[in-house]
């Protein structure tokens, strides 16, 4: 029996496969980490159960429609024009939706995979080059000097820090923000963050993906309308600033924002104006106080020092400056390695 839903170009490791059983032996033998998700691919439910990642709450297990993550493999080639041969490196978790997505767009456009054990400098031991990949900022930042081997790199699972933008900036590799939630098949927007991925003065704006229109609620927050991948309108809790039904600027999470003396205050974007100037991990929260209802406060990751307070209030108004600046070890983290930022704050607010 051939492969049902699988391109004829599809190859793994350099190797085409004559049916579904010789490839899950195949991947059972040889790549036992995306070996139980392949077996979930080829089973006769029509979805496939995926964990959220928790960044933004308790992290649940939700079921995606095969159709749907099939649509989102497509739409996602046809934004980077990606067709069969392209070669592609797997280096994310496959537990997650992210990883899970790489092998879907390689088995339905055709694309040659290959995959590594997942870690923070993927591309250290890497002889080959490839014509895309993804990755999480971290890798990113690890793999500055090694990025000539991708030739389009979308970034996922966190924010590109300013700085760390402005360290890709003149590299060759097409680098893409992408902006996207398990709920939605990983992304629906794609935003360029350096001069080869078509960077301009009208930066930080995601352009969405086929077939996906945008609004936003009473909030200014995200909805997303994309019925080839989700069958229900997805109202989400990121503010954004609307530019058209297919384009927006990501502000910041509703639930994080801060209520300082009727002062409403985005954490994100003091975040960003911050990381040009905090080397390390940080982010800042809103503490109870009897004058203001909150105070700003920023916390950081690893040994305390003294900031340049000079340089914070060039880049902050004064509403922005944190009253407070506390320190720790590490940050608690979740399973895809982003900031849980509830459980971290407890550390302090305990």
């Amino acid at each position: 029996m051939h492969l049902k839903n699988i391109h004829k170009s599809f190859k793994l490791e350099g190797k085409s496969f004559e049916n579904e059983k010789d490839l899950l032996s195949f991947s059972k033998t040889n790549h036992s980490i995306i070996y139980p998700f392949l077996c979930e691919w080829f089973d006769k439910l029509k979805y496939v159960t995926v964990s959220t990642s928790g960044s933004t709450g308790k992290p649940k297990r939700i079921k995606l429609k095969k159709e749907f993550m099939i649509n989102s493999a497509k739409a996602t080639g046809t934004f980077f024009n990606l067709s069969a041969c392209t070669t592609a490196l797997l280096c994310l978790p496959v537990q997650f939706i992210a990883g899970k997505m790489m092998l879907v767009r390689a088995l339905i456009l055709g694309w040659e995979i290959d995959v590594i054990e997942p870690n923070s400098n993927p591309l250290m031991h890497v002889k080959k080059k490839y014509d895309f990949s993804a990755m999480v900022p971290l890798q990113l930042y690890n793999s500055l000097d090694n990025l000539s081997k991708i030739k389009i790199l979308i970034v996922g699972g966190g924010v590109v820090s300013s700085k760390l933008q402005l360290k890709t900036i003149d590299l060759p590799t097409k680098i893409y923000a992408t902006y996207g939630m398990t709920e939605t098949i990983t992304h629906i927007a794609i935003k360029p963050i350096n001069k080869a991925s078509g960077l301009s003065i009208k930066n930080d704006i995601y352009q969405t993906l086929p077939d996906v229109n945008i609004r936003k609620d009473n909030r200014d927050c995200l909805v997303i309308y994309a019925p080839n991948i989700s069958d229900e309108i997805i109202v989400t809790n990121d503010i954004i600033d609307l530019l058209s039904e297919n384009s927006f600027k990501w502000l910041g999470r509703f639930d994080n924002i801060i209520n300082s003396g009727g002062i409403k205050l985005i954490p994100e974007q003091i975040e960003k104006k911050l990381s040009a100037v905090i080397d390390c991990r940080f982010f800042v929260f809103g503490v109870t106080d009897e004058t203001l209802s909150e105070k700003l406060v920023l916390l950081v990751e690893g040994a305390s020092f003294k900031f340049d307070n000079k340089s914070i209030k060039n880049i902050l108004t004064k509403f922005e400056i944190p009253k407070a600046v506390y320190f720790v070890d590490s940050f608690v983290v979740t399973k895809t390695g982003k900031i849980d930022r509830k459980s971290t704050k407890k550390m302090i607010i305990e």
